[in-house]
């Protein structure tokens, strides 16, 4: 699966057999602030931490603006 296709959708929007093949990767997702109103979306999606941070910087996005979270297997 092209994880990168998944950057923008919202991770309630991910269908079971995404979820799957997510099992074990980190997310980035935009810190809300009620300055931004940041909509729960895919920011960046890597095996690690750093490798979400790697792949903000290269779209040119502050790292320390958002949050990282695993996906959990789906049951």
């Amino acid at each position: 699966m092209d994880f990168a296709t998944l950057i923008g959708t919202s991770p309630e929007q991910l269908s079971i057999a995404q979820r799957r093949a997510l099992s074990g990767q980190w997310a980035a997702y935009l810190i809300y602030t009620p300055q931004n109103l940041a909509l729960r979306q895919i920011e960046a999606i890597g095996p690690t931490v750093t490798a979400c941070v790697a792949q903000l910087r290269q779209r040119g996005l502050n790292p320390a603006e958002y949050e990282f979270l695993p996906f959990t297997p789906a049951y």
